[in-house]
């Protein structure tokens, strides 16, 4: 079963994901239009020929109106603490923003894609995996029409910002690459498999909740690579 991607609306479309995610909507030839929220004017999205920018400071106050009619929401949006500057200001980027715009696809027939992590869990000991398990918990407790949670490991790529940990595990990582077998569930896996598995998923999934793991993104890529 394919369910077309329409109209998709996309918050976090600056991070790795996001802009990798952009592309790939825009090249799908059932999606209509794409509309990335984003703080300030981005040129990078202006090459997409389906691809709207919605500049807005502060994303709370998306409403219903701003984001009625679309058939898709992904939410690329993530941060970390030192990024943040504090664990208060990443809970409000990572867990209050991310709930307000699940809430506004309460009641409607729009499926809302979230990227999380491999380790969220409420309960967990660690602050970002404990913030992320709670916006799991709390999105899955809504209305919605369908929503898909994915989970990724270590993501590749390059940032335009500076993460001295990630960065010292990607040239690690990728020394070693080769010595790590497919089937390593914490294998990390790069921003376009993540985007790839959410726009697959989009059009596939049939349950009203999915969770994807490291393990689905990483072997989704080797599957449509044969």
């Amino acid at each position: 079963m394919t369910n077309s991607i329409k109209r998709a609306i996309v918050i976090g479309a600056t991070g790795l994901v996001g802009k990798s995610l952009a592309e790939q909507l825009n090249s799908l030839s059932c999606c209509e239009k794409i509309t990335v929220v984003v703080r300030k004017q981005n040129s990078e999205f202006e090459q997409y020929a389906k691809v709207e920018q919605f500049v807005l400071d502060d994303f709370l106050l998306l409403n219903d109106q701003d984001v009625n009619g679309y058939s898709h929401a992904f939410s690329c949006l993530g941060s970390t603490i030192k990024k943040a500057g504090s664990k208060q200001a990443f809970y409000n980027i990572d867990f209050e923003i991310n709930a307000h715009f699940a809430d506004l696809f309460e009641m409607t027939e729009t499926h809302f894609l979230l990227v999380s992590a491999m380790g969220a869990k409420a309960g967990s000991p660690i602050f970002y995996n404990k913030v992320k398990g709670e916006l799991e918990e709390y999105i899955q407790k809504l209305n919605l029409y369908r929503f898909s949670i994915i989970r990724p490991s270590l993501l590749l790529g390059d940032r335009t910002e500076e993460r001295f940990l990630e960065d010292a595990t990607q040239k690690l990582y990728r020394k070693f690459s080769h010595l790590v077998p497919n089937s390593f569930k914490y294998k990390p896996v790069t921003a376009e498999q993540v985007a790839h598995t959410m726009v697959e998923v989009a059009q596939t999934q049939t349950q009203k909740i999915e969770i994807y793991d490291n393990l689905y993104i990483q072997n989704l890529r080797i599957q449509n690579a044969k």
